[in-house]
């Protein structure tokens, strides 16, 4: 039997919870829209747009939200995508950034204004070594990146 989260997040848009959930479902594998929730009336919209788009991304169910302008997003809140591989890292950085920025760090904001952490999994375990030294090393290497790359990390830990 199939566990559903009764945790959502809610992402709030201006217009464009269709778009991005397309863009988003295009990106993650085992990814579909599952809804799309239209105004019943004229409104805050006219009836017939775009209220609130359901879709899940490998698994993790979210909701786009046609709320306004009112609400837009910060960096106070992003998602992580955990990577095993450089390719993986390179895609989600790529197709995530793609009419969006770079920031640091791993960093990045989409076009949508979301934020997004593409970080290798390998990297909370270096962090979090025993030998504090070598944490130290791949702290200060992964604080000189924009996009993280993993053999240099690794690097960094030898």
């Amino acid at each position: 039997m199939a566990i559903v989260s009764r945790l959502i997040p809610c992402l709030w848009f201006n217009g464009e919870a269709e778009a991005a959930a397309t863009h988003y479902v295009g990106i993650f594998p085992n990814s579909r829209i599952t809804e799309v929730m239209c105004w019943p009336m004229d409104g805050m919209a006219p009836a017939g747009s775009v209220l609130t788009v359901t879709f899940e991304l490998d698994g993790t169910r979210f909701v786009g939200l046609n709320g306004g302008p009112q609400f837009t997003f910060t960096e106070a809140v992003s998602f992580q995508v955990i990577c095993d591989t450089q390719d993986e890292i390179d895609h989600y950085w790529g197709r995530l950034g793609e009419g969006g920025r770079e920031v640091e760090c791993g960093w990045l904001k989409d076009r949508f204004g979301l934020s997004w952490q593409i970080v290798p999994r390998m990297l909370p375990e270096a962090l979090a070594d025993a030998d504090r030294e070598r944490a130290a090393r791949v702290m200060r290497s992964m604080m000189t990146m924009v996009k993280l790359d993993i053999a240099a990390l690794e690097a960094a830990g030898r």
